[in-house]
């Protein structure tokens, strides 16, 4: 078994230690700091002597790929922030969400000895497997947005990622307070399996209320032209009668304005539309007036992901779940103040 970068990590720091003390002991070898102070040896606190970078570290990404603009967001802001630091990343993306891929990257990662694995999941089951095979190899794996099912404390470091439930829960919040006498609604949604999927379905369930009418849900695969095309049979089948459409992200959702404007009402007035993420084009359409809400969905912790990555080496513990702070825009006076703070993904 390869030896734990945990344990390198920890030997350096208390070799930094070591030298800290002698030096402080003037050469008196008869006499040392922590015999003054009264503290054993072994009891030395050695965390603040950590190494404060990643340099000479590999790190295997185990990423989605090309899906929109949060992703390209998300996975290049982590990319960055851990190319910062001083790692070696290898970036494994791939495309259709095909988790067989995902599944072969990260079993290349573990027999290479990677340092640390990041694992942004295509779908959330079907992990146990290579999460023991990483555990096995002393390898730490950090989930980057995504959650595995079963949650398995055991198996990975940490979650990082915004509150998903909170976040369409707040979405539907605003949705109550637009309609006090209830709407027709549709969801758009990601793709099948995905945790962030159920987690925005849960929020939104749980908090909209009874005298809304939820006429259909359909996936539409983060897509903008499949939010248009599913949002424009909707209309049909239910005669425009539709007056409120959440998209659990904002690509679906500029297909959805794009199906409501074709079917000859206007977006933000006849039918209003909802969209998670917060990227640039979502911002603009609010803006515009076409969008009506924007639930941000914060893609940039690559900072904050490098940090556990840190403190992991190090020996120390980290919450189990780190929760990304996200904003809301629920008007275009909001949207235009954003994008002049300049927003930019």
């Amino acid at each position: 078994m390869r030896k734990s970068i945990r344990n390198v990590f920890m030997a350096a720091a208390a070799g930094v230690s070591m030298v800290a003390l002698a030096a402080c002991g003037g050469g008196d070898a008869g006499t040392t700091d922590t015999e003054e102070s009264g503290a054993e040896g072994t009891d030395v606190d050695t965390s603040a002597e950590c190494p404060a970078d990643l340099s000479g570290l590999t790190v295997g990404f185990v990423a989605v790929g090309p899906e929109g603009g949060w992703r390209d967001a998300n996975e290049n802001n982590v990319q960055a922030a851990f190319k910062e630091a001083g790692a070696d990343v290898k970036y494994a993306g791939t495309a259709d969400n095909d988790q067989a891929n995902q599944l072969q990257a990260f079993s290349s990662f573990v027999d290479e000895g990677v340092d640390i694995i990041l694992l942004s999941a295509t779908e959330a089951t079907g992990w146990e497997t290579s999460l023991q095979d990483a555990q096995e190899a002393e390898i730490p794996v950090i989930l980057i947005d995504r959650m595995i099912d079963p949650d398995d404390p055991d198996l990975y470091v940490q979650r990082l990622a915004p509150n998903n439930e909170e976040v369409a829960a707040n979405a539907a919040k605003w949705a109550n307070e637009q309609f006090p006498d209830g709407a027709n609604y549709v969801v758009l949604e990601g793709p099948s399996g995905v945790s962030v999927v159920n987690e925005r379905n849960n929020g939104w369930d749980s908090t909209i209320n009874d005298n809304f009418t939820k006429l259909e849900a359909q996936t539409a695969n983060w897509s903008t032209e499949e939010g248009k095309t599913v949002l424009s049979s909707m209309l049909k089948s239910h005669n425009n009668d539709i007056q409120l459409v959440f998209a659990q992200n904002d690509e679906m959702g500029l297909g959805a304005v794009q199906a409501v404007e074709e079917a000859g009402l206007k977006p933000g007035e006849d039918v209003k539309i909802i969209t998670i993420d917060g990227t640039k084009p979502a911002l603009e359409a609010l803006a515009e007036g076409k969008l009506s809400l924007v639930a941000e969905y914060n893609p940039l912790f690559g900072a904050d992901a490098v940090q556990t990555a840190i403190a992991t080496l190090c020996g120390e513990e980290v919450e189990k779940n780190f929760i990304v702070q996200s904003a809301i825009f629920d008007s275009p006076e909001a949207a235009k103040a954003a994008l002049d703070a300049g927003r930019d993904f």
